[in-house]
């Protein structure tokens, strides 16, 4: 396979992004059954079959968009319904700032795990050969890392609709918190105008960079010293 082929990119990038973003979503949904919400669970969204949570825009269209010029590649899911109003084992706003967290602590969980699979690997395969099956093994797992140390600092941005601004609404006053989530509907425009119009216009306001980008490199940086030392 040629790694330098556009069908190469996708899959090295997709492959592992999928995974990270279902087990995010996933994560929320146990965490919200173990604070008694089995909303989820009910609408059998706790599978890890990646066809119950693929958003076709965020899973599949804008992944490979990004893949193909070689572009920062993230995505999302679509989201695991978790109702506040079923959660009893804690407070309702309390458990929805566990359950949101959830889902950044398991892909740093999961970039740890990419840490320790690719010590291993690198210490069994060495150098792989450009285009053979181990460079491509080796491809993935750098970029499973890579992703999941993305997803667990780029959703922790303090604004909804992303899990910070979740854990932002658990921490303000009820009265402030109910006006914040209010946001939460203009979401989605909000995420195009953050990420893509205002970067464009002002280069540098550039959340991603200025705010993921430096965080995300140091604890890259730490994992990979981990899989350093395995290997």
């Amino acid at each position: 396979m040629n790694p330098n082929g556009v069908i190469w990119s996708a899959a090295v990038w997709i492959i592992p992004l999928v995974i990270a973003i279902v087990f995010h979503e996933v994560s929320h949904g146990l965490a919200a059954r173990a604070l008694g919400d089995p909303t989820a669970a009910q609408l059998r969204r706790l599978s890890f079959n990646p066809l119950r949570h693929v958003d076709p825009i965020g899973t599949v269209v804008l992944p490979l968009m990004l893949a193909i010029a070689k572009a920062p590649v993230f995505g999302w899911a679509k989201p695991v319904p978790v109702d506040a109003r079923r959660i009893t084992r804690t407070n309702p706003r309390t458990g929805m700032l566990l359950v949101a967290l959830a889902g950044p602590g398991m892909n740093l969980a999961l970039a740890f795990v990419g840490a320790l699979l690719l010590g291993i690997f690198a210490h069994w395969v060495g150098e792989p050969a450009d285009g053979s099956a181990a460079a491509f093994i080796g491809a993935n797992l750098v970029n499973f890392l890579l992703i999941n140390v993305f997803l667990a600092l780029f959703n922790l941005i303090p604004l909804p609709p992303f899990d910070g601004g979740h854990v932002v609404a658990g921490l303000l006053p009820e009265r402030a918190a109910l006006q914040w989530d209010k946001l939460a509907r203009f979401g989605f425009p909000l995420l195009i105008i953050l990420l893509l119009v205002l970067p464009a216009l002002v280069p540098g306001a550039n959340i991603v960079q200025r705010l993921v980008a430096p965080p995300a490199q140091a604890l890259t940086q730490l994992y990979l010293r981990i899989a350093a030392a395995i290997a």
